[in-house]
C-alpha cells in the first residue's frame, strides 16, 4: 500500500540577518539560522512577535472575559447555583480533549461546588451513544436532582436536547469550541470561540482549553473561595490541547507552553507527592516523561483515547487524572494502558484487512476510497482511514456493519460531530439495527470532505464532521449508490486534477548537523501542532547501517505486533553515523544503497539519546552511482561454473577462484527477500573499503535442490512426529528442519496441519515436546489443513527451482534496481 509519493520542499525566501541575530539570542548554543528560517517561513517576522512566540512569560494572554456576555451569563448562573447549593453535572466526552475538559470542571468547579454531591459529571459510552447531549442521559440526571449541566467539548448544535432539558426543569452551560448552530440555543451560557472572529487570540481554544477560561473566570468572579491554584489545572489543558490537534497559536500556544511546564515539574516528583499520580503512571508506561508536546500525542494522548475505542466507558479516566490516591491511580492506568494495547492490536488487524482490500481496487480510477466488512471494530476505523488516506492521498471512508444499533455509531477522533439526521427518511429510522452500516472518513489534500459527504446526505441515515473527518451511517444497500456518487462528485470537481501522497520537507540537512545542537535550535518551536508543525529535515544522498527490528512489546512483556526499525544513518558530512528509528516497518525496506530520506529530530528520553524518526525514504535522485559501494556477485552454483559480476559489468563473465573472504550463501533462496538480506550485508561491509578490488564478495553458491515430492515430505513429517510422541524425545526446529528439507515458515504451516491431526506441540526452552492423541474425527478436519501445507511445499519448491537456474543477470539486475535506480515513490 503506499502509493506513490510526491516529495515537496517547503519554498522561503531567505530571512534577513537582523532576524537571524534574533533568533540566535534564543539559541545560544547553535547558528540560528536554520530556526530562524523556519520561523521567518510561518509569519514570524518581527521581534515581538518572536519574542512572544518563543517566551510564554512576555506573552499577554486574553482575559476569560473576553467572551464578552456569555461569559458574564455563565458566571451569574454558577454564583446563583453557588449561593442556592445547587446540584451541578458536568456533561463530557469520550475523546482526550473532552476527557481532560471534563477533569478540569471537575477540579475546577471542585473547588466552589463539594464533589460527588454538588457536584457530579456524566460522560457517553462511545459504543452505545454519539457525541453530545441526549435525552436518556439529561432523565438520568434530573432523576438525581440536577438544576444545572455544563457541558464541554460538545453540546452546540444539541438543540432539541438542551430544549428537553429546559422541560425538566435543568438549565444548561455550554462550553464548546465545535461547529455553531444557525441561532443561539435556548441556553443559560454559550460559551464557544467560533462567535470570536478568526483572528482572535481564542479563537482556536479547544475544548479543555474552553472549560479552562469558564473555571479561570469563576475563580477572578469568587477570589476567596478557592483552595487550590488555578495553575494546577494547567497540566491537563495541555494534554487535552496537543491530543486534540488544534492550532497551536495565541492562547492555545500560551496554555500549552505552560501546562507542558507543570506537567514536567509533576513527574519529577516522587510518586506519593505528584499532584497527579495518574497521569506520572501513564507516563512512566509509555517510557515518557512529559517535557515534550510528543509525549502527550505520542503518549497520553493515545491512551485515553483508547479507553472509549475498547470499552465504550471512558469515566474512570476522570479519575485517572484528579485522584490523589496513588494506588488506585496505578490500577486505572494499567486499565488503560491493556486498552491501547488492544488498539493497537486491533488496529493492525483492520489495517492489515485493508490493504487486503485495496488490492483489488484501481486507484488509478478511484477518487474516494469506500470500504466495508461486517466485522471491523468501529473504535478503530477512524484511526485506519486517517492512515489510508495519508498513504494513498485520497479520502478514505471505511464501513462496519459489527452490531448495530441506530444511534451507535463511532464519529472520529478529538472532532463532535453533529448527529444530523437526514430529512425524509422514515425509512432509514425504521429499519432493523443490522441493515445500518456506520463508519468513519478521513481526507487529505485539501478535499472537504464534509461537504463532500454532506452532498449525498440523501443516501445517508446520519452524518457530522468537518472537512478533514467525519462519521456517518447509512443503509447497507446504499454503499453502492453512495461510493459511486461520492467518486463521481469528487472527480467533477477535480477536473484534471491528480491525487497524490504528499511528503513534504522544511530544511535540507546533512547528517553531521544531527544532534544536540539542532535539537535545540528547532525546540524553540515547540510546542509544536497544527499550523506549527514538527520540523521535517531532507537528508540527500544517505545511506543505511546496521539495521534490525522486532515486535514491539507491551508493558507486561506480552508481543504486540508492531514493527520498529532501528538503524544507523550516514552521509558524506562526517566519518560519524546517526542513530534513527522507523516505526511499522522492517529493515528490509531500507534501500541498500545511498537514498533520501525525509526525518524528524527526536530526542528519546527512555535511551537517553538524540535520534532521527524516519518519515519516508527513497533511493537517492542525485548520487552518482558509486562502484565502490557495490558489492561482487560471484556465481558458484552447482560448482560447474563460476562467474562473477558487479552491478556495473554484467556482460564480463569469467572464471575465478572462490576468495576466502567471500560471504558464501549456500541455501538455495526462496524469495528476492532473502537474496536481499545477504546483499545488504554484504554491502555494509563493502561500506568501509577504500578500493574495488578490496570490496566484499558475495558468493551464491547453492546446488540445484533435489526434491522429494510434497506428499512424501507430509508423510516424513508425520512419521518424525509420530516417533517423537512415542519416544517423548524433544527437537529443535533446526533438527526439523535439515531433515525434513522445507523453510521455517512452510513447518509452522505443517505444524498446524499437525494439530488437526492431534499432536500437540509445546515450547520449552529452544526445544519442542510432541505429544499425539489419535482421533478419527481430527483427521477429517485436517484435510484442508494438509493441503494448506502440500500447497506451501510446492510454492516453496518452485521458487527454490527458479532460483537455481536464474541468470546471473538478472540478480545483478534486481540488485541494481534496488539501489540506485531513481524509482517514484
Amino acid at each position: 500500500m503506499p502509493e506513490q509519493q510526491q516529495w515537496t520542499i517547503t519554498a522561503t525566501e531567505q530571512p534577513p540577518e537582523w532576524f537571524i541575530q534574533a533568533v540566535k539570542q534564543h539559541t545560544p548554543l547553535s547558528s540560528g539560522i536554520y530556526a530562524a528560517q523556519l520561523l521567518w517561513q510561518r509569519g514570524i517576522k518581527d521581534n515581538q512577535q518572536l519574542t512572544a512566540f518563543i517566551n510564554y512569560k512576555a506573552y499577554q494572554p486574553a482575559s476569560p472575559f473576553e467572551f464578552g456576555q456569555e461569559m458574564d451569563l455563565a458566571i451569574a448562573r454558577l454564583q446563583q447555583a453557588y449561593n442556592a447549593k445547587e446540584k451541578i453535572a458536568i456533561w463530557g466526552d469520550f475523546d482526550a480533549d473532552g476527557i481532560t475538559a471534563t477533569s478540569v470542571l471537575w477540579d475546577g468547579l471542585g473547588q466552589f461546588f463539594k464533589q460527588n454531591t454538588q457536584l457530579i459529571y456524566y460522560i457517553p459510552n462511545r459504543l452505545k451513544e454519539s457525541h453530545g447531549l441526549n435525552n436518556q442521559g439529561i432523565d438520568n440526571l434530573a432523576k438525581q436532582g440536577c438544576k444545572l449541566i455544563v457541558t464541554c467539548d460538545t453540546g452546540s448544535t444539541n438543540i432539541e436536547e438542551i430544549i428537553y432539558a429546559k422541560q425538566l426543569g435543568i438549565d444548561v452551560i455550554v462550553t464548546d469550541h465545535h461547529t455553531l448552530p444557525t441561532e443561539r440555543p435556548p441556553v443559560a451560557a454559550i460559551i464557544n470561540p467560533r462567535y470570536l472572529s478568526k483572528e482572535h487570540q481564542l479563537f482556536n481554544l479547544s475544548g479543555v482549553a474552553v472549560a479552562y477560561k469558564l473555571v479561570e473566570a469563576l475563580y477572578q468572579s469568587l477570589p476567596n473561595v478557592a483552595k487550590h491554584p488555578l495553575e494546577d489545572l494547567l497540566d491537563l489543558v495541555a494534554v487535552g490541547l496537543i491530543a486534540d490537534l488544534v492550532q497551536l497559536s495565541g492562547d492555545c500556544r500560551y496554555l500549552a507552553q505552560l501546562g507542558i511546564q507543570r506537567l514536567q515539574e509533576d513527574f519529577k516528583q516522587p510518586p506519593a507527592a505528584r499532584r497527579r499520580p495518574g497521569v506520572g503512571r501513564l507516563l512512566e508506561l509509555c517510557q515518557k516523561s512529559g517535557d515534550r508536546p510528543t509525549d502527550i500525542s505520542f503518549g497520553l494522548g493515545p491512551r485515553i483515547n483508547a479507553v472509549s475505542r475498547i470499552q465504550g466507558d471512558a469515566s474512570f479516566c476522570v479519575e485517572l487524572l484528579t485522584s490523589r490516591d496513588v494506588k488506585r491511580c496505578n490500577e486505572l492506568a494499567e486499565v488503560t494502558e491493556l486498552a491501547n494495547t488492544r488498539r493497537k492490536s486491533l488496529q493492525k488487524d483492520v489495517q492489515a484487512q485493508v490493504a487486503q482490500k485495496l488490492t483489488q481496487l484501481d486507484l488509478s480510477t478511484t477518487s474516494v476510497i469506500v470500504l466495508e466488512d461486517a466485522q471491523w471494530p468501529a473504535g478503530v476505523l477512524g484511526l485506519v482511514a486517517g492512515q489510508v488516506a495519508q498513504e494513498t492521498g485520497r479520502p478514505t471512508i471505511l464501513l462496519s456493519t459489527e452490531g448495530l444499533g441506530t444511534g451507535d455509531w463511532e464519529l472520529g477522533t478529538g472532532e463532535e460531530f453533529s448527529q444530523s439526521p437526514i430529512p425524509n427518511t422514515s425509512a432509514a429510522l425504521s429499519t432493523s439495527p443490522q441493515s445500518l452500516a456506520r463508519g468513519s472518513a478521513r481526507s487529505v489534500n485539501s478535499v472537504d470532505l464534509y461537504q463532500l459527504v454532506k452532498d449525498q446526505a440523501h443516501l445517508l441515515h446520519r452524518f457530522g464532521g468537518h472537512p478533514f473527518a467525519a462519521g456517518l451511517s447509512l443503509l447497507v444497500e446504499n454503499i453502492p449508490l453512495f461510493t459511486a456518487a461520492i467518486n463521481q462528485q469528487l472527480r467533477q470537481s477535480l477536473g484534471s486534477t491528480t491525487l497524490t501522497p504528499t511528503v513534504q520537507a522544511d530544511l535540507t540537512v546533512t547528517v553531521a548537523d544531527l544532534g544536540k545542537e539542532l535539537f535545540l535550535e528547532l525546540k524553540v518551536l515547540e510546542p509544536c501542532g497544527m499550523g506549527n508543525p514538527v520540523p521535517k529535515l531532507l537528508i540527500q544522498n544517505c545511506w543505511f547501517e546496521n539495521a534490525w527490528h522486532r515486535n514491539q512489546q507491551d508493558w507486561q512483556g506480552k508481543k504486540v505486533q508492531y514493527i520498529k526499525t532501528e538503524f544507523d544513518i550516514r552521509d558524506d558530512s562526517g566519518r560519524s553515523a546517526f542513530p534513527g528509528l522507523w516505526w511499522g516497518h522492517y529493515k528490509d525496506e531500507l534501500p541498500i544503497g545511498r537514498c533520501d530520506c525525509i526525518a524528524e529530530l527526536d530526542y528519546n528520553t527512555f535511551k537517553k539519546r538524540y535520534e532521527i524518526r524516519l518519515i519516508a525514504v527513497r533511493p537517492s535522485v542525485n548520487s552518482a552511482l558509486n562502484t565502490q559501494h557495490l558489492p561482487l556477485i560471484l556465481d558458484l552454483r552447482n560448482r560447474e561454473h563460476s562467474q562473477q559480476a558487479t552491478a556495473n559489468t554484467t556482460q564480463d563473465e569469467r572464471k575465478a577462484p572462490l576468495p576466502l573472504t567471500a560471504l558464501i550463501l549456500e541455501d538455495c533462496p526462496t524469495s528476492w527477500d532473502n537474496l536481499r538480506l545477504w546483499l545488504r550485508r554484504c554491502l555494509a561491509l563493502s561500506r568501509s573499503a577504500s578500493t574495488l578490488s578490496n570490496q566484499q564478495q558475495l558468493a551464491i553458491a547453492w546446488s540445484k535442490p533435489k526434491h522429494q515430492p510434497p506428499n512424501q515430505i507430509w508423510l516424513t513429517l508425520v512419521g518424525i512426529a509420530k516417533y517423537l510422541s512415542r519416544t517423548n524425545q524433544p527437537v529443535t526446529r533446526v533438527q526439523l528442519l535439515e531433515k525434513i528439507g522445507i523453510s521455517d515458515q512452510t513447518l509452522l504451516v505443517g505444524i498446524k496441519a499437525l494439530k488437526h491431526l492431534g499432536f500437540t506441540i509445546k515450547r520449552q526452552d529452544n526445544y519442542l515436546q510432541i505429544t499425539w492423541h489419535p482421533s478419527d474425527r481430527a483427521e477429517n478436519l485436517a484435510d484442508e489443513a494438509v493441503a494448506r501445507f502440500l500447497a506451501a511445499v510446492r510454492e516453496e519448491q518452485f521458487q527454490q527451482q527458479y532460483f537455481a537456474d536464474v541468470p546471473l543477470s538478472t540478480i545483478v539486475a534486481i540488485a541494481n534496481s534496488d539501489n540506485y535506480m531513481s524509482t517514484k515513490f
